[in-house]
């Protein structure tokens, strides 16, 4: 009962202080040099849907100070997610993989993810939309209108245009789920159990193609090709906000 009770004090608190505030609370946290709880509160607002590109620029820059390397490329990674034509996104994510010591394919293992993303920037998918509706009203007015055909030809060429273009964010709409290795050494089992055997260690901030998920473990691939179970808390997805740890432990404490 009263792990419930101050499970859900801190959540009103939270609440009652609002996004902004908790942000520039994050702020003052890191540079205080306060990392730990700085982390904490970004993972916070991330988790109760307050994502932004900005919220994970600067957990990324905490997470780096602080030595998680892993972490603070999963970070930069999805602010990029959130903000695909940042260029200064993409010089952290390239220092941090240098600091990593990681090689370029092995942050970028599936190919259709920077199509989709390129996608995202340019929001191919509105600007095919366009095209076919251009078409649409190009071929229509061909049919009312006398005179030459070009108007029905141009039809013609908007509906190829918007063919090609749509193309892009169907292609990386195939694009498999990726995560990121927050820990060094983590062990890839055979099983998703833990006493599951090792068959391998897997690199602290190699990003990783997420076959399959189960309660608490996630089916990868890493760089070598091998496949196997790691645990949740040892590979990251990249495709949305962890979950507020803060929040689990407290309904775990309410239940016992």
């Amino acid at each position: 009962m009263t792990a419930s009770l101050v499970a859900v004090c801190l959540g009103l608190a939270s609440a009652a202080a609002g996004p902004g505030e908790r942000f520039r609370e994050a702020g003052e946290l890191a540079r205080s040099g306060d990392y730990p709880k700085a982390m904490a509160v970004y993972q916070e607002l991330a988790s109760s849907g307050a994502e932004s590109a900005s919220l994970y620029w600067n957990w990324g820059q905490v997470a780096s100070a602080r030595g998680a390397v892993g972490e603070a490329l999963w970070a930069f990674l999805r602010a990029r997610e959130l903000d695909p034509g940042d260029g200064a996104i993409g010089r952290e994510i390239e220092r941090v993989r240098e600091i990593a010591n990681l090689d370029p394919a092995e942050i970028a293992p599936e190919p259709l993810a920077a199509v989709a993303r390129t996608s995202r920037r340019f929001h191919l998918d509105l600007v095919a939309l366009s095209l076919l509706a251009g078409s649409l009203l190009l071929h229509a007015a061909g049919r009312l209108l006398p005179g030459p055909g070009r108007t029905v030809w141009s039809g013609w060429v908007a509906l190829s245009l918007g063919a090609a273009v749509a193309l892009a964010p169907l292609a990386g709409s195939l694009a498999r789920g990726t995560g990121v290795v927050l820990r060094r050494g983590a062990p890839l089992g055979d099983a998703a159990t833990p006493t599951s055997d090792a068959l391998s260690t897997l690199r602290e901030g190699e990003v990783v193609p997420i076959l399959e998920r189960s309660a608490g473990y996630l089916r990868i691939e890493d760089s070598s090709g091998a496949r196997g179970w790691a645990r949740s808390e040892d590979v990251r997805p990249l495709d949305g906000p962890p979950p507020d740890t803060r929040l689990s432990s407290g309904s775990v404490g309410a239940e016992n």
